[in-house]
């Protein structure tokens, strides 16, 4: 019976976390496109920040609620060994970027933000998904690209909050649907 339960315990830590969820990426992606058209018409900066953070919120809801959703549904337990490790690599950057908000919108650097929420969401997945599927870590180098191209047009950020959060996660929300199974 040990050595069952050792075995079952070794594949567990072996495997990949396949509760990435593609319909609530593709959910995601729907709320990040609207997000990017309410922002687009605040009056100020703090309006602006104000609707991703809140799209930020929701889409945390989204993806956790999907992922548990997709999870029960394989009748596998959401934060197994793998599912750990997807949110060991995930969630350091996402904290950073957390803080690193704050910090730059004090010091007024709010054109920066769109680069490093992009760079850092694409860090986290890129991170997270090493315990994933082939395609989350592929997603996260699409984010991380799409950070580059943020710093390099500054005065884009929304429309490239637009192509990232919404249409990156569209996208991927969709590939995964499709090969992945939901």
């Amino acid at each position: 019976m040990d050595n069952l339960q050792y075995i079952r315990q070794t594949m567990e830590r072996a495997g990949s976390f396949t509760s990435v969820p593609g319909i609530g990426g593709a959910v995601m992606g729907a709320t990040a496109l609207a997000a990017a058209w309410i922002a687009g018409r605040q009056a100020t900066r703090q309006d602006w920040l104000l609707v991703w953070v809140i799209e930020a919120a929701l889409a945390t809801l989204i993806g956790v609620g999907a992922a548990a959703h997709k999870s029960a549904r394989a009748r596998i337990p959401l934060l197994n060994a793998p599912g750990r490790r997807f949110l060991s690599g995930f969630v350091p950057a996402m904290v950073a970027g957390a803080l690193l908000t704050a910090v730059l919108f004090q010091a007024g650097a709010v054109a920066l933000l769109p680069g490093m929420w992009l760079l850092l969401y694409g860090a986290s997945v890129v991170a997270g998904g090493a315990a994933s599927v082939r395609v989350v870590p592929l997603m996260g180098m699409c984010f991380m690209f799409a950070g580059v191209v943020a710093f390099l047009m500054p005065s884009g950020g929304n429309l490239l909050l637009a192509a990232g959060f919404g249409g990156l996660h569209l996208l991927f929300g969709l590939i995964i649907t499709v090969k992945y199974g939901g």
